[in-house]
């Protein structure tokens, strides 16, 4: 199961319920570098059965000596594909030791409540069009101009968007598809962000559309 992103919903007594069963799947990966966040590489593959490492595990000499095995000394290197690699399993232990379970599943509640409120408030305007309800922390909505445009100008319209935010440094946009619709996406991860933050922002989206329009 990919969990990579929504696996976190574990920490939430909210939103809990999304993850329903997870207890049923074979494999679960997790990034904590998302909602946890932590450096880029900190993440887990997670097995049910610890037999089911056999199938991933590289036998070499020099990287499984049988002798450190038989001595009862751990050898990770069996588990990971890394082989070496920096200790992230401390910085998340240190993270959750800090926060703990109840500050993480505020953090994580606040992304996904600023998600629901961002799509309710791009319902009311105009000129933005909700592209899918959001499901976790991520909105994603379209420029949809009054002019009478065809899909592929209304795609590059958005897609000029997203660019000429991020080369005038005012803001980072991601650009992306959802069945066939290019639109803009919104990732809510900052646990301090307003609505009227993102309302700050959006403005700034559809001034951008009109000046592109009006070239």
């Amino acid at each position: 199961m990919d969990a990579a992103w929504g696996g976190a919903l574990l920490m939430s007594e909210k939103y809990r319920d999304y993850l329903d069963g997870i207890e049923l799947v074979d494999s679960v990966t997790l990034d904590f570098h998302k909602q946890f966040f932590q450096t880029i590489s900190c993440g887990a593959f997670l097995l049910k059965e610890a037999r089911h490492y056999e199938l991933m595990r590289y036998q070499a000499a020099y990287l499984n000596s049988e002798f450190d095995e038989e001595a009862g000394v751990p050898n990770l290197v069996s588990k990971s594909l890394q082989t070496t690699r920096r200790f992230d399993a401390l910085k998340l232990w240190m993270s959750l030791e800090a926060l703990g379970q109840k500050k993480y599943a505020e953090i994580i509640d606040h992304g996904v409540t600023m998600a629901q409120q961002v799509a309710a408030y791009v319902t009311e305007q105009p000129l933005l069009e909700l592209v899918m309800p959001p499901q976790l922390a991520s909105v994603l909505f379209r420029f949809r101009p009054e002019l009478n445009l065809d899909d592929a100008a209304i795609a590059l319209l958005n897609q000029r968007i997203g660019d000429a935010l991020l080369e005038s440094g005012r803001a980072n946009v991601g650009v992306t598809e959802h069945n066939g619709v290019t639109c803009l996406k919104l990732t809510l991860l900052n646990p301090i962000v307003t609505l009227e933050d993102v309302k700050v922002l959006l403005s700034l989206v559809e001034r951008t559309a009109h000046e592109l329009l009006a070239k």
